[in-house]
């Protein structure tokens, strides 16, 4: 995913974006990720807000995570996909919904958060498996090392 500019946009084209540099990509098994998926995790990237340019009008529906701190869900008012999620505990990240991307191929999560909470059923092969949401710097920490 490194190098070149990443293109994605939302089910109706009404909402895109192209950001470049991502962080790292994850699975989230936290409960309000399943909701907001309508399935058993999500899959997104993580990349530093100012490599990120949208174009098309985004809603925004927030509630506080688990940190007891704000969680921005940013998702097409037209066909309703979701988009981008910002996270006060991550101030300047934002955390783009992996299917949202026109090519998916390079995409590799390196971490699982909130494995505690886990569909039972779910197995997938990567390796660092956190039971609840960690800081960012020791997630980097813990995956890059």
């Amino acid at each position: 995913m490194a190098g070149k500019a990443l293109h994605g946009q939302c089910l109706c084209g009404r909402v895109e974006y192209t950001a470049r540099e991502p962080i790292a990509s994850l699975v989230c098994h936290c409960k309000d990720c399943q909701r907001q998926s309508g399935s058993a995790f999500s899959v997104v990237i993580l990349f530093a807000a100012q490599n990120v340019e949208y174009c098309g009008e985004l809603s925004t529906y927030s509630n506080k995570g688990d940190t007891g701190l704000k969680v921005e869900r940013l998702f097409c008012p037209k066909c309703g996909s979701a988009v981008v999620s910002r996270c006060e505990v991550m101030p300047g990240v934002d955390v783009i919904k992996s299917g949202t991307l026109d090519d998916t191929s390079a995409v590799q999560p390196v971490a699982q958060l909130y494995c505690d909470r886990e569909q039972s059923w779910v197995e997938l092969p990567v390796a660092s498996r956190f039971p609840l949401s960690v800081s960012p710097e020791m997630l980097l920490a813990r995956v890059a090392g």
